[in-house]
């Protein structure tokens, strides 16, 4: 939360599992044009912190620093402030920092921002996968609002992560016999087996200031905490398993990728197993067949738990319970993708996407 009053700033933090942190800060502007500096600093809240006086030495350390100062300089600063003989609970240093950088309007919430849902639409899934560079980029560019993008495509298909190698990721003879589209998509992270229907994929597309000062790691259960309430809501009891796997008592439903944009826009997206067939994804991907002997597991359908069998329930009813989900939490609002945008995405998966020197930009 970040509100302005004159001079005055005011950012709140809660710290997952602890406490409030809120910064009030006073700005003023620095000589020769530059970003100005933090001349007044009161942080407070619910947290409890021994000795009390350690209490102004957090506010010493934050005046002077630039208004512009990246998270892990606050920390820093507040770190080497309070000592190692401080005791702070419910709060550290990087919870100051988050409060702070939110009362300079560094570091947002959920709720700081207007976000869509974009209801799926059948297309290639080429342009799908081009979607997700445009809208990154327009998001970034603060050319459209924040949103959440459910895919629904049109052929078989395997995606694989940007820094794959093609060779060691498909097998060219099941791709084949099989009918198998294979795309290189914008994120990293592992190959996916995604035919027509058997996979719920989304994207979402958000500024980098929503995860500010976050490490990697805790970026993603924070930014799939509505997907795995929603999943709750039809059966599913999911966890996140570092870094990017998403699984349950029953085996691994998923994985996530992400990728961050120039300009402050952050792509992360999700893949999810509703129907898959085992025998075909192993004779399509060759890294199915090398996890699973690493695992000592015999049978793909043993690593991989598909949605439907959890849930007994289609993919548009899952789909609508993920919307509903989002919108509820997020105060999201349903709409469609613009023609402008179908066809820049089209236009750019011919350039692209479709191109072998892309695909196999990692032979």
């Amino acid at each position: 939360m970040s509100v302005q009053h004159g001079g005055s700033r005011h950012g709140e933090y809660k710290v997952p599992g602890g406490k409030l942190v809120i910064a009030d800060l006073a700005v003023g502007e620095a000589t020769g044009g530059g970003p100005g500096v933090i001349t007044a600093a009161s942080v407070n809240g619910d947290f409890f912190l021994e000795p009390d006086e350690a209490l102004e030495d957090i506010n010493r350390s934050l005046v002077g620093l630039s208004r512009d100062a990246p998270h892990g300089t606050i920390a820093e600063a507040v770190r080497a402030a309070v000592g190692p003989g401080t005791v702070m609970f419910g709060f550290d240093p990087p919870a100051v920092a988050t409060a702070v950088r939110r009362a300079l309007g560094h570091a947002t919430r959920w709720e700081d921002h207007d976000w869509e849902v974009l209801v799926p639409q059948p297309l290639p899934i080429t342009t799908q996968v081009a979607l997700d560079q445009v809208l990154a980029e327009d998001v970034a560019a603060g050319r459209r609002r924040p949103a959440l993008r459910l895919w629904q495509w049109t052929e078989p298909a395997v995606v694989i992560g940007s820094f794959q190698s093609l060779a060691n990721e498909v097998d060219p003879a099941g791709v084949e016999r099989h009918g198998i589209t294979v795309v290189r998509r914008v994120s990293g992270g592992g190959a996916m087996f995604m035919e027509a229907d058997n996979c719920v994929t989304y994207s979402l597309y958000l500024p980098q200031s929503l995860v500010d000062g976050m490490a990697v790691a805790d970026s993603y259960p924070f930014l799939d905490a509505w997907a795995m309430e929603a999943l709750r809501r039809i059966g599913v009891e999911a966890f996140y398993q570092p870094l990017n796997d998403i699984a349950t008592p029953q085996g691994k439903i998923g994985g996530a990728a992400q990728k961050r944009i120039g300009g402050g826009g952050l792509l992360h997206h999700v893949t999810m197993s509703y129907d898959i067939d085992a025998r075909k994804m192993t004779e399509v991907l060759r890294i199915g067949r090398e996890k699973l002997r690493d695992k000592g597991i015999r049978s793909a359908a043993k690593r991989v738990d598909p949605l439907r069998r959890q849930t007994g329930l289609s993919r548009p009813e899952i789909w609508e319970a993920m919307m509903d989900t989002f919108a509820e939490r997020h105060g999201a609002t349903r709409t469609r993708l613009t023609e402008d945008e179908i066809g820049r995405a089209e236009e750019l998966a011919a350039r692209r996407f479709s191109s072998p020197e892309w695909t196999a930009r990692v032979p």
